[in-house]
């Protein structure tokens, strides 16, 4: 379990929202601790248990601030980027969804803590590309939300570590049916991915992407579909004329890398 040093004066947050959400946090009974400064400390370099996730949940409700620091305090317990996007964020995201789905967090704290944990990947985006850097890929990829969709943390965290494998990544969040087609035939990609997280747009996707792989100019084009859906209910994704991936973001990797291979070698 994590230590940590209180400080008594005032909290500073980079969101003028944060006190208030604070408040209502506590108001609401949940879990929320103490500021985090630089006096931090975790003792040996364990996997991130539940105890170490609810405190940089409760960093985001605190502010960006807060949340960078419990980062750091992860990164001198010697734990990788890889380790904490995997075993620290991603559950953190899942936490925050619960809380929110309980009604212990209203849509402005979640929306608020959900952004901090979105800003620590752009923060540290640099250095995680560098953690384990790979020879640059001759390939192209794609990756999108399904149109308005309000959550793309998972779809950015998977981009992330196609760069890092060496990809050429363009991620698009598109807000109608019009800008998903746009953005699909924008230019050659060799794959596309789409992150799926409700079935609102199942009947419009089941329609749409036949007709946009049928129509793309490259015509060994790999398309994928992925996201919340395809764990809660993958059998729901079956009839979008893609495959469905329900790994984490090193195993889509692999696989991905292992189809575009395989199709190279029989092209």
């Amino acid at each position: 379990m994590a230590k940590f040093k209180l400080e008594d004066s005032p909290l500073r947050s980079s969101s003028p929202e944060a006190p208030l959400a604070l408040r209502e946090a506590a108001r609401q009974g949940l879990p929320v601790g103490p500021r985090l400064v630089g006096g931090t400390s975790f003792v040996g370099k364990s996997a991130l248990d539940l105890g170490q996730i609810q405190i940089l949940a409760q960093a985001c409700l605190q502010g960006l601030d807060a949340a960078r620091q419990v980062v750091f305090d992860w990164q001198r317990q010697g734990q990788s980027l890889e380790d904490i996007y995997l075993q620290g964020i991603t559950p953190c995201a899942r936490l925050l969804g619960d809380w929110w789905c309980a009604d212990r967090l209203d849509f402005a704290m979640s929306t608020i803590a959900s952004s901090h944990l979105q800003q620590l990947l752009h923060d540290f985006s640099n250095e995680f590309l560098q953690e384990s850097p790979q020879q640059r890929k001759p390939w192209s990829l794609l990756l999108m939300t399904e149109p308005g969709a309000q959550h793309s943390l998972g779809l950015l965290m998977l981009s992330e570590f196609f760069k890092r494998a060496g990809w050429n990544v363009t991620v698009g969040v598109p807000q109608d049916v019009a800008e998903f087609k746009r953005l699909f035939q924008s230019e050659w990609f060799d794959a596309v991915g789409v992150s799926i997280s409700s079935d609102r747009q199942l009947d419009a996707l089941a329609s749409l992407l036949p007709s946009l792989r049928q129509g793309a100019d490259n015509v060994q084009l790999r398309l994928f579909v992925g996201g919340p859906m395809a764990l809660l209910s993958s059998q729901l994704l079956k009839g979008l004329a893609a495959d469905v991936v329900r790994e984490d973001a090193p195993a889509t990797v692999a696989w991905l890398e292992q189809r575009m291979t395989a199709g190279a070698l029989h092209a």
